[in-house]
């Protein structure tokens, strides 16, 4: 990674300083005659006719129904900064949700702005980080110079891109320090723009705003669902991937299954939606088991519960568990067949009208009379569910919302969430599972160790729902024939 004259100031704090000397760098400094040079001899490469964004339309949408919801209010919704990782490297940049969801664009230092207008209404505004100045240097010079991380769009050219007026975000923090009339802000991404605005905001408006843009994305539009379906097959491709190597990942370990995956979410999408499972063996039992480094042996079974992030950042959330040889033993099978029964009676209880926990309940009643049948909970299973007993072994929630984040709306209200009524448009998971812990003396020893977890992504339809991974097969049997067909 080179290291010579990167400052330590940020660009976008310094427009119009000189810029810094690395401290230990090679270069004593810049002569005149190189700074004249690097001045001169650039070509015009302004990019004109641009055609908006895929959702352009869909992001006018929904800025106008947040102008509804906050008439005469100026809303800001920053897109967050980047973090630094170690030292003088940071983290790869990825923008807030909300900003995403309202503007399409993923630069770091974005910030949308609605002023109050006429009517009721707003003017929208995108503040964004100009082209680098040639002239101060900046361009070669600062840390953020597009010789450094590569060309950004001018301020003309994201107006094309996004259909919303453009302006430098330099500008920004004084202005919204002089900004009069009640203000709202997307707090926790951007502290110099919080802080321009400390004296003008309040806790509770500001999460009226976060809890509003959660539940505005609860029912997907149309782009959303042909995203979140694209994020499902590029996942069920990587899922296919991984089983064609398993053989190399029991040479080596489970990291070999993650970077598997992992290069087809680069190929085909932004990243992973989250830090991929792959967990085999005893691991599956923890249930975000992230490290990936254990053992991949034959005769275990590995939980991958992954997700390829789309370029539009829309995430998949799928899981299956594998018989790493290709084939379940007897107490492997016994344990997926219950957790796949219980999955089939939570997915047919997704529909219109239907209640958020609907779903739930049904998969736990199946897990409830599955652990009563086995002899390792006492009945009957009313007495269980009443108790929550069979959390000893199910642990978490059978499911979630799902979209731009993994966990998707999650600040919205209680009662518009889990304790809400299903809607065509909504996108969740069902993920029911079984986890027997190694050290568990309350179950049989042949128990012990094995974790299930089996999860799709469901689409709540007009009269149904829409089984989005429906790509990757879920009974036991057809697992199997499955994964023997991968692997020739």
């Amino acid at each position: 990674m080179a290291d010579e004259l990167t400052p330590e100031t940020p660009e976008e704090e310094q427009p119009q300083k000189k810029h810094e000397q690395r401290k230990n760098g090679l270069y004593p400094g810049v002569s005149d005659e190189l700074a004249d040079s690097m001045r001169a001899g650039w070509a015009d490469t302004e990019l004109h006719g641009l055609k908006p964004v895929a959702q352009a339309a869909h992001t006018a949408e929904r800025r106008a129904s947040l102008s509804a919801r906050f008439p005469g209010e100026r809303i800001v919704v920053p897109a967050g900064r980047l973090k630094t990782r170690s030292n003088d490297t940071e983290y790869p940049f990825r923008a807030s949700t909300e900003y995403a969801y309202l503007t399409g664009d993923q630069t770091e230092n974005g910030v949308l702005v609605l002023e109050p207008a006429g009517a009721g209404g707003h003017r929208a505004t995108v503040y964004l980080l100009p082209r680098s100045n040639r002239e101060n240097g900046e361009f070669w010079l600062s840390g953020q110079g597009e010789l450094w991380v590569g060309r950004r769009h001018s301020l003309a050219e994201a107006e094309q891109l996004l259909g919303i007026p453009a302006k430098d975000v330099r500008e920004l923090a004084d202005a919204l320090a002089e900004a009069e009339g009640p203000v709202r802000v997307l707090r926790g991404h951007d502290a110099v723009i919080e802080k321009a605005l400390t004296d003008k905001v309040t806790a509770e408006r500001d999460e009226e705003l976060r809890v509003h843009l959660s539940e505005a994305r609860v029912v997907k539009d149309a782009f959303e669902v042909a995203e979140l379906q694209k994020a499902v097959d590029s996942t069920v491709r990587g899922f296919e991937d991984v089983v064609k190597v398993l053989d190399k990942a029991e040479a080596t370990s489970e990291r070999y299954i993650e970077g598997t995956f992992f290069l087809r979410a680069r190929v085909e999408g932004n990243d992973v939606g989250y830090g991929s499972i792959c967990a085999a063996g005893p691991n599956a039992c923890t249930l975000h088991w992230v490290r990936n480094d254990g053992q991949v042996r034959p005769g275990d079974l590995l939980l991958l519960d992954a997700g390829v992030e789309t370029r539009d950042l829309y995430t998949a959330d799928v899981t299956r568990t594998l018989p790493i040889n290709g084939t379940y033993s007897d107490i492997q099978r016994k344990v997926y067949d219950a957790v796949y029964e219980a999955q089939e009676a939570g997915i047919a209880a997704v529909r219109p009208g239907a209640k958020f926990r609907d779903f739930h309940d049904a998969a736990q009643r199946v897990l409830a009379e599955k652990l009563v049948e086995w002899g390792l909970l006492e009945g009957p299973v009313e007495r269980v569910l009443e108790l929550s007993l069979q959390r000893r072994w199910t642990l978490h929630g059978t499911g979630h919302m799902l979209g731009m984040d993994v966990h998707d709306c999650a600040a919205a209200r209680t009662e518009a969430y889990v304790d809400g009524t299903l809607e065509p448009g909504m996108c969740l998971t069902v993920e029911p599972g079984l986890y027997f812990q190694t050290d568990d003396l309350t179950v049989p020893e042949e128990y012990r160790g094995i974790g299930v977890r089996i999860e799709d992504d469901i689409l709540v339809t007009e009269d149904g729902n829409r089984n989005l991974s429906a790509g990757l097969p879920r009974a036991s049997a057809e697992v199997e024939a499955w994964m023997a067909a991968l692997k020739g």
